[in-house]
């Protein structure tokens, strides 16, 4: 079951698509949710925030735990979930996977895993409801894999030199448009352009200040998880080298 939160517990959102402080999204669902579970629906599939965005293949929000266990039977869709806060551990047929400190993963389509807490916790997700490629396992998102060279931005948009870009997916849909994993750059600035993606990203280094079509500005730092809407008008403009966590719904 899913659940919106009371519109006079929440900040108010842009008309236009925009880049959330998906941090602060979490603190809004722990301060305003209340348990939702009915005994038939286990917790992690019941306790779900999702965010306001138009109807697609894609749901990104927010999951609250509180402490104790339970189990999924199957998982309906590809997810991307990371820690807010607290601790998770999800057992599947032997193999154990372990979340604290922001950690990361991939649940895949048709996943049946036990889990428990020790703690109220809270999780982003970004579900993604096309083609599984991960045959039912739980994918951690490996944080120190080794970076191949990849894609720049476009020179046009850039303002000064062209960065240098690596990236390592851990994840990727039978029809490569939910992807998942990691990425790193040298400094760069670009000028605003158009998002054709939803982007979940979380920051592991460095800082980025992006501003938005409405003229906002935002620094995003170390630790810091921001979504980045589809049709989203933003900048970018980082000073020092930044790495990433990512989790991204590119339509073809």
């Amino acid at each position: 079951m899913l659940h919106s939160l009371d519109p006079h517990q929440v900040s108010s959102r842009p008309a236009h698509p925009s880049i959330i402080d998906l941090r602060q999204f979490a603190r809004e669902v722990v301060a305003a949710a209340a348990s939702q579970a009915d005994g038939q629906t286990d917790a992690f599939l019941a306790n779900r925030y999702p965010l306001a965005i138009p109807p697609g293949p894609v749901e990104i929000g927010a999951i609250r735990l509180e402490a104790g266990t339970g189990s999924v039977a199957e998982l309906p869709a590809d997810e991307f979930i990371i820690l807010c806060d607290g601790s998770l551990t999800l057992n599947q047929q032997g193999q154990t996977l372990e979340l604290t400190d922001s950690a990361s993963a991939v649940l895949s389509a048709g996943a049946g895993f036990h889990w428990h807490c020790l703690e109220p916790t809270t999780l982003l997700y970004m579900r993604y409801l096309g083609e599984s490629a991960g045959e039912g396992n739980l994918i951690a998102i490996d944080e120190s894999a080794a970076l191949e060279p990849s894609g720049t931005p476009l020179v046009e948009l850039l303002i000064g030199p062209t960065p240098a870009c690596r990236n390592h997916t851990d994840y990727r849909s039978v029809d490569e448009e939910f992807m998942c994993g990691t990425w790193d750059s040298t400094p760069y600035h670009r000028r605003a352009m158009e998002s054709r993606q939803y982007e979940l990203m979380h920051l592991l280094a460095g800082a980025v200040t992006v501003v938005e079509q409405s003229g906002a500005s935002r620094t995003y730092t170390k630790g810091d998880i921001c979504l980045v809407e589809k049709g989203a008008v933003w900048s970018w403009e980082s000073r020092e080298d930044v790495k990433k966590v990512y989790a991204i719904y590119r339509p073809a």
